[in-house]
């Protein structure tokens, strides 16, 4: 527990580098119920969504890289360019959950339903972006946050207690015993 947070008093951003690639991991893994939604649905901009989550949610962490790096201030105009592409990969959240959304609620108003159990993927991909949207959030928050939280976890004591530091009596060191 003493070694990480001593890495994490010399390295804070690695929190916020955690939840991006957990929110990475997270629509990846789940990317076929959203393309299976997507040729499903086939609602305007929908495959261009789908698309543009994935590559920024990748972009965003070669990007962090270039924002943090090890003993050096953060690179500003990358640190722009992560939020853009953040607040893009929320954007396009939103607008699949909505396209997901009209579907539904097309169908029901036509008197068909269009979530059955053939196409469960459609919900799955639904909660999946909601859970998706809010750990961006939490990313966004996360890097913002890195001084705030790398200020508290610097203040917290890791030096080791040695017993009897300084209070060593005379050492023998000839050979005679």
């Amino acid at each position: 527990m003493r070694k990480l947070i001593v890495l994490l008093k010399r390295q804070p951003y690695m929190i916020a580098l955690l939840a991006i690639i957990v929110s990475f991991a997270y629509y990846s893994f789940n990317l076929t119920s959203v393309s299976n939604t997507t040729a499903r649905i086939q609602g305007k901009g929908m495959g261009l969504a789908g698309f543009s989550i994935m590559l920024f949610s990748l972009l965003c962490l070669v990007a962090f890289f270039n924002v943090f790096k090890p003993r050096k201030p953060s690179n500003k105009p990358a640190l722009v360019v992560l939020f853009v592409m953040q607040a893009i990969i929320i954007f396009c959240d939103v607008f699949y959950r909505g396209k997901i959304l009209f579907a539904v609620n097309a169908a029901q108003a036509q008197g068909s339903a269009l979530i059955t159990d053939s196409t469960k993927f459609i919900e799955r991909a639904y909660n999946m972006l909601g859970v998706h949207l809010i750990l961006g959030i939490i990313s966004i928050a996360l890097v913002a946050l890195v001084p705030v939280y790398g200020a508290l976890i610097r203040k917290v004591n890791t030096s080791v207690e040695v017993e009897d530091y300084g209070k060593l009596g005379k050492i023998e060191i000839s050979g005679d015993e």
